[in-house]
C-alpha cells in the first residue's frame, strides 16, 4: 500500500522539482525596491537590539511587518552573513553585490518549501468524486498545477520579490487543516500568519465566526440555525489559548518594553494615499477613473477653476495624500466601514447557515475581495489573497470553476505593471500564456459534461484583454501621450481589470447566498 500510494504521487515532487527549476532560472532578472525593502529588514534585526526594531528609520523602508516576520528576517540574517557582511549593515542602502542576489532569492525559492508541502495537504482534500484513470485529468494534479505554477505567485516572488509563498503556505495550510475539521491546527496556523504579516487580517472574520460556530458550537438545530445549547466552553478556552499564546509570543516582549503603540503605528500608517503607487483594480479605481474623467469635463466646460483642480497623484506613494476634485474624498474610516458592509452578508451567512468547511472556504474568499475591493492602501498583489484559495474551488464544480477562470486572468494581468523592464517582458507573458491556456483547457476538460466555463459575454470580455495589453505594451510607447498622459496604460489596466474583479466578487457572493445547503453538505462528505 506505502509503495502504490508513493507511486500515485510520484508526479507531485516532479512537479515541485519544475517549479524549483524554473525559479532558480529567474535568480538573475529584475528585481523591485521590495528586494531592498528586506535586505533592509536583514540588517535591522541583525544589527539592532530588539527594542531598536520599530523604531530605526535610516532608510525609507521602515520595518513594518508584524514581530514574527521580523524574527524570521533575524534568523535569516544570520545565514545571510555568509554570503556577504555587507548587506547586514544597516547604512549600504541599495546593497545589491552579487552574493546577496544570490542568497535573497534563495532564500525565497528554500522557503517554499512550506508552500510546496501546503499544496500536497491542499491535493489530499480535493473531492475524489471526479477521479479519473487519466492523470492530467485528476482534480489534485490539476489543483498542483493551479498552486504551484500560479502566474503570480512566481513573477510577484521571484522576479519582482516576496515572500509570499511562504506565507501563503500557511494560509492554506489553515484552511486544509480546517477542511480536514482539525480546528486547533488551523486556528494555530493562521495565527501564526497573522503574526507574520497583517494583510490577512482581511479574512480573519470568516475564521473568527466559522471556529466559534462550527467548534465551539458542536451541534445546529435541524433548520440548519445554531443550538445554544449545545455551545463548550472548554473548547472556546482551547481556543482562545492558542491564538492568545501566539499573540503573548509575538508582542509581548514589544508591549513588555512599552513599544506597542509603535509597533502598531507602523503596521497600521494610514497617513499613506487611498490607493498604492499603482491603482489596484478595485472599486476605488473606478471611483478614480470617475473623478478623473469628471475633473477633466468640468475643465474642458470651464465648471472648474484650473488653478483650484488638484494635480496630484491619487497614489500616494509613501505618505502622500490625496483630495478628490469632483466626488468626495475618502478616508480610513469610510474605506473600513465599506469593507465592513461588503463582507457582513457573507460572515452572517456563514453563522446563519455554516455549509460545512467549503462554505467557510468561499466565505474566506468573498471577506479577501470584500477587503481588497474597498479596503485602504490596497496593493495589487493582495488579490493573490483570493485567487489561491479559489483555487480549491475551482476544481470542485463548473460555477467556480468559471469564476476562477475571470478573476485569476483579470487579477494576473492587473500584476504586469510591476514587471515593466524590457528584458522580462517576454517572460512575463509567455508564464501568463501558459498559466491562462492550462487554466481554461484543464478545468474545461474536467467539466466537460457540464457545459462550457464560460458565457459568451465573458469571453468576450476576457478576449478584450488582449488589445488592452498590446495598446498598453506596443502602440502607446510610440505615441505622444507618454508626455501629456504618463499615466494612462495603469489607469486602463487598472480600471478593465476591476470590472473582471468586481463582476467575480458579485458572482462569488451570489452562489454563497444562493446555493442550497444540501449542496453543500454533500460536497463536504
Amino acid at each position: 500500500m506505502a509503495a502504490l500510494t508513493a507511486v500515485r504521487w510520484s508526479w507531485f515532487l516532479t512537479l515541485s522539482i519544475g517549479v524549483s527549476l524554473l525559479k532558480c532560472l529567474l535568480i538573475t532578472t529584475y528585481h523591485s525596491t521590495d528586494f531592498e525593502v528586506h535586505r533592509n529588514w536583514l540588517a535591522i534585526t541583525h544589527s539592532l537590539p530588539v527594542s531598536q526594531w520599530y523604531y530605526e528609520d535610516t532608510s525609507e523602508w521602515t520595518l513594518d511587518y508584524p514581530p514574527l516576520f521580523a524574527w524570521f528576517e533575524y534568523g535569516l540574517s544570520h545565514i545571510a552573513k555568509y554570503f556577504d557582511k555587507e548587506m547586514l549593515v544597516i547604512q549600504h542602502l541599495n546593497h545589491a553585490s552579487p552574493a546577496t542576489v544570490l542568497f535573497q532569492r534563495l532564500s525565497v525559492i528554500l522557503t517554499d518549501i512550506v508552500f510546496i508541502y501546503t499544496v500536497r495537504e491542499c491535493c489530499r482534500c480535493v473531492n475524489g468524486r471526479k477521479e479519473s484513470k487519466e492523470l492530467l485529468e485528476e482534480p489534485a494534479f490539476i489543483l498542483a498545477m493551479l498552486l504551484l505554477w500560479n502566474f503570480g505567485l512566481l513573477i510577484i516572488d521571484h522576479i519582482h520579490f516576496q515572500y509570499n509563498g511562504f506565507l501563503f503556505g500557511f494560509l492554506l495550510l489553515s484552511v486544509a487543516r480546517l477542511l480536514q475539521n482539525r480546528h486547533l491546527e488551523g486556528a494555530l496556523v493562521f495565527a501564526v500568519l497573522l503574526n507574520l504579516k497583517h494583510i490577512y487580517l482581511y479574512v480573519a472574520p470568516a475564521y473568527g465566526i466559522y471556529l466559534l460556530r462550527s467548534y465551539c458550537f458542536t451541534k445546529s438545530a435541524p433548520d440548519g440555525s445554531v443550538k445554544w445549547s449545545s455551545f463548550s466552553f472548554t473548547r472556546l478556552v482551547a481556543l482562545g489559548t492558542i491564538v492568545c499564546s501566539v499573540f503573548a509570543v509575538s508582542f509581548g516582549p514589544f508591549i513588555a518594553m512599552g513599544q506597542l503603540p509603535q509597533v502598531l503605528s507602523r503596521l497600521f500608517p494610514f497617513k499613506r494615499g487611498l490607493c498604492h503607487a499603482y491603482w489596484a483594480p478595485n472599486f476605488w479605481a473606478l471611483y478614480n477613473a470617475v473623478d478623473k474623467a469628471l475633473s477633466i469635463l468640468g475643465l474642458k466646460l470651464k465648471l472648474l477653476d484650473a488653478d483650484g483642480a488638484s494635480k496630484a497623484s491619487m497614489t500616494g506613494g509613501l505618505v502622500q495624500e490625496f483630495r478628490h476634485t469632483v466626488l468626495p474624498s475618502v478616508s480610513p474610516l469610510t474605506t473600513f466601514i465599506c469593507t465592513l458592509v461588503s463582507i457582513t452578508p457573507a460572515v452572517l451567512c456563514l453563522w446563519r447557515k455554516p455549509q460545512g468547511p467549503r462554505g467557510f472556504l468561499r466565505c474566506l474568499i468573498i471577506c479577501a475581495l470584500g477587503s481588497f475591493m474597498f479596503g485602504w492602501h490596497v496593493h495589487e498583489k493582495a488579490i493573490l489573497i483570493a485567487i489561491l484559495p479559489l483555487s480549491l474551488m475551482a476544481v470542485d464544480n463548473r460555477r467556480d470553476a468559471g469564476i476562477f477562470i475571470i478573476l485569476t486572468t483579470t487579477g494576473h494581468l492587473s500584476l504586469f505593471p510591476l514587471i515593466f523592464t524590457a528584458p522580462e517582458q517576454p517572460i512575463k507573458i509567455l508564464l501568463m500564456l501558459l498559466f491562462t491556456i492550462y487554466s481554461l483547457a484543464s478545468l474545461q476538460r474536467l467539466f466537460r459534461k457540464e457545459g462550457s466555463l464560460l458565457s459568451w459575454l465573458e469571453a468576450v470580455y476576457l478576449t478584450g484583454l488582449v488589445p488592452l495589453e498590446v495598446f498598453c505594451e506596443v502602440v502607446y510607447p510610440l505615441t505622444s501621450w507618454q508626455q501629456t498622459l504618463p499615466f494612462l496604460p495603469l489607469l486602463l489596466t487598472s480600471v478593465y481589470c476591476a470590472l473582471g474583479i468586481t463582476y467575480s466578487f458579485f458572482k462569488l457572493y451570489l452562489s454563497m447566498l444562493t446555493e442550497p445547503e444540501g449542496m453543500q453538505k454533500r460536497k463536504d462528505q
